[in-house]
C-alpha cells in the first residue's frame, strides 16, 4: 500500500512541479517539445535513483544535467554531420574523357543499365574487384554477381551494335 501512496505523491509532484521545470528547461533548448522531453528523462532519472521529491533543488539540478547532455549530444551530431559534408564536397567524381561520341554512348549506355548490373559492371571493370569479393560487398553469391556481370556486358553489346 506504501508504493501506490508514493507512485501518488511522485504524480502529485510532477503535476505540480513541471509547468515550472518545462520553463526553466525550455531556456537551453529551442522548443517545448525538446523541454518537455527534458523533464520527463530527469523526472524519471530523479525517480530511479529514488530521490526525495522534497529535494526540489536537486530535481532542478537533473533537469539542468539533461539539458546540457542533450545540447552536447546535438553539437557532436552536428559536427559529425558537418565532417561528413565537408568529406563528400572533397571526394572526386569519376572523371571521363569525352573526346569522342562513343564514349559519351558508352556513359549513356552504362546510366541506363539495371542497378544490379551496372553496380557489378563498375566494381568489376573500373575497381578491378573478383567476382567474389563483389558478392561478399553486395551480399549475393560470386556465380550471381558474374551473371550480371555477363548480362551487362550483353545489354552494352547490344545497344552499341544497335547503334552502328
Amino acid at each position: 500500500m506504501e508504493d501506490v501512496v508514493t507512485h501518488e505523491n511522485w504524480k502529485v509532484c510532477f503535476s505540480e512541479l513541471a509547468p515550472g521545470l518545462v520553463l526553466f528547461a525550455r531556456q537551453f533548448v529551442r522548443t517545448g517539445a525538446d523541454a518537455e522531453d527534458i523533464v520527463q528523462d530527469a523526472f524519471v532519472r530523479f525517480w530511479r535513483k529514488e530521490h526525495s521529491i522534497e529535494n526540489r533543488g536537486l530535481l532542478y539540478a537533473t533537469v539542468r544535467s539533461v539539458a546540457l547532455d542533450l545540447l552536447r549530444r546535438d553539437t557532436r551530431r552536428a559536427r559529425r554531420e558537418a565532417n561528413a559534408a565537408l568529406e563528400m564536397e572533397h571526394t572526386t567524381e569519376p572523371h571521363f574523357d569525352f573526346d569522342d561520341g562513343s564514349q559519351r554512348e558508352l556513359a549513356a549506355a552504362v546510366d541506363c543499365l539495371p542497378v544490379e548490373q551496372r553496380e557489378v559492371l563498375v566494381m568489376k571493370i573500373w575497381n578491378e574487384l573478383t567476382f567474389a569479393e563483389i558478392g561478399e560487398a553486395l551480399g549475393i553469391s560470386q556465380n550471381t554477381a558474374a551473371s550480371r556481370y555477363r548480362y551487362a556486358l550483353a545489354a552494352l553489346k547490344k545497344n552499341f551494335v544497335a547503334h552502328e
